[in-house]
């Protein structure tokens, strides 16, 4: 059964709950993707606002997916939604792609610890929870592409060390940036952090592919293991 949702327009909402002002204050990963919509569809129609019409269009299209499936003739024929709406959503979803495909010598390249952080500080710093994500690097220290592998409570026991080199693995990367935050704002190393680590830098040389580094963000401030020597030889 589809969730009930009460019907109202978005200027009946409180403002901290309107999408366009929560992206404001708090950037666009903390929407979920019918708010995203409603921010390109901008308005509803008798009965549903922007946002109950970007659940719907999810629903009836089979999702993201679905919609980036989807013809710009299908998402025109959506309730609603007409030739300018579907040309707005049809836009995003294409310059994501060409984002996702960046020629490689345009991808930014990694010199140091405080690039890496710059790279995720941003979104990392807004969790409310523990994530791990990994940095996958080629060569030349070009960014490949930005895995996030893990969320929730993170220590070397429930982290299997092998998954975080999965995407490295398949899309043959030369080296890895391991990041994780503290939601605390303390970015100061755990000694499970420090052990995981060790743990993470033997099972690259197995594999060929070098950690380069592993960082820890708590909000505006990061830590580079490496730098302090933690964990690293």
């Amino acid at each position: 059964m589809k969730e009930e949702r009460a019907s109202y327009r978005i200027t009946d909402m409180l403002v901290s709950e309107r999408p366009r002002e929560r992206l404001a204050l708090y950037g666009p990963q903390v929407l979920t993707n019918p708010e995203l919509l409603a921010i390109l569809l901008r308005t509803g129609i008798p009965g549903e606002n922007a946002v109950q019409v970007g659940y719907r269009l999810l629903d009836e299209l089979g999702g993201l997916p679905g919609i980036h499936r989807a013809s710009y003739a299908e998402v025109c024929e959506q309730h609603g939604i007409g030739p300018a709406k579907a040309a707005q959503i049809k836009a995003a979803i294409e310059l994501g792609r060409r984002l996702n495909s960046i020629d490689p010598e345009e991808r930014p390249t990694i010199n140091s610890p405080d690039d890496a952080a710059a790279f995720v500080q941003y979104e990392m710093s807004a969790l409310e929870q523990e994530e791990l994500w990994v940095l996958l690097l080629d060569s030349r220290n070009r960014i490949v592409f930005l895995d996030k592998r893990y969320r929730g409570s993170l220590n070397s026991s429930q982290v299997r060390v092998g998954e975080i080199f999965n995407e490295a693995v398949k899309r043959n990367s030369a080296s890895i940036i391991v990041i994780h935050n503290h939601p605390s704002g303390d970015p100061t190393p755990s000694t499970d952090d420090i052990k995981l680590t060790r743990l993470i830098i033997e099972a690259g040389k197995l594999l060929d592919i070098e950690v380069l580094d592993h960082l820890v963000i708590g909000g505006v401030r990061n830590v580079s293991l490496k730098k302090r020597g933690l964990g690293f030889d």
